[in-house]
């Protein structure tokens, strides 16, 4: 079997190979770090994934040093990220919108930090993620931000989406655009839930912050 370090020594020497399995703060927790030379084949398969454009990651942050741990799940969560990120529908302002959202509804400061930069370079106004990050309606949305907050929220709060926000999202979004979302959503559901159990911890952002809810 060639091994991982076969594999990238040539591409680009020791300083990939630091980096690959690099480890923050917020990658640690409930799961140690990963070693290098104790990856399955599956989990260098992630570690190559995550390395190769237009990601630029590693293995033991975020939530995939928890995805390694079953690395046969991992692998199809990473594809489905590389999706949901990169080749939605939805531009990356309401892309990283609907991100934003599933951040706010878990309460999960890793996603909120690592988003917030996304969501403004993508063209969302600050002021939307302060109201957001606070816990309220956000105020001065355009039509199409209206139309994606209003079925994100009630698809979390009602488990239902009324027929008029379906229309108003189908008219936004068209049919792709609603399945793209709920698959937005979705995924970050898991990537929040997965950083929740690895106790993964974040820096707060200070442009926006991530209040606490109380339920």
């Amino acid at each position: 079997m060639v091994r991982l370090t076969q594999i990238l020594r040539p591409i680009a020497g020791g300083a990939l190979l630091a980096a690959l399995l690099s480890c923050g703060a917020q990658a640690q927790g409930r799961f140690s770090p990963l070693r290098l030379d104790q990856l399955t084949p599956e989990q260098q398969q992630m570690a190559v994934h995550l390395m190769t454009p237009p990601r630029n990651s590693e293995l033991n942050g975020g939530p995939c040093n928890a995805y390694a741990r079953s690395p046969g799940l991992g692998l199809l969560l990473l594809q489905v990220s590389d999706y949901v990120r990169f080749n939605s529908s939805l531009p990356p302002r309401l892309s990283e919108f609907a991100i934003m959202i599933a951040a706010r509804q878990w309460s999960q400061p890793y996603e909120w930090r690592a988003h917030y930069p996304l969501a403004i370079k993508g063209g969302l106004d600050r002021q939307i993620l302060v109201d957001l990050g606070a816990g309220s309606r956000p105020q001065g949305m355009k039509e199409d931000e209206t139309a994606l907050y209003d079925f994100c929220t009630e698809l979390y709060r009602d488990k239902n989406v009324n027929d008029a926000t379906f229309k108003a999202a189908l008219a936004k979004f068209g049919e792709r655009g609603i399945m793209d979302l709920i698959g937005i959503i979705g995924y970050y559901d898991i990537a929040s839930m997965a950083l929740i159990v690895q106790q993964a911890t974040a820096k707060p952002v200070e442009e926006a912050p991530l209040v606490p809810l109380t339920r």
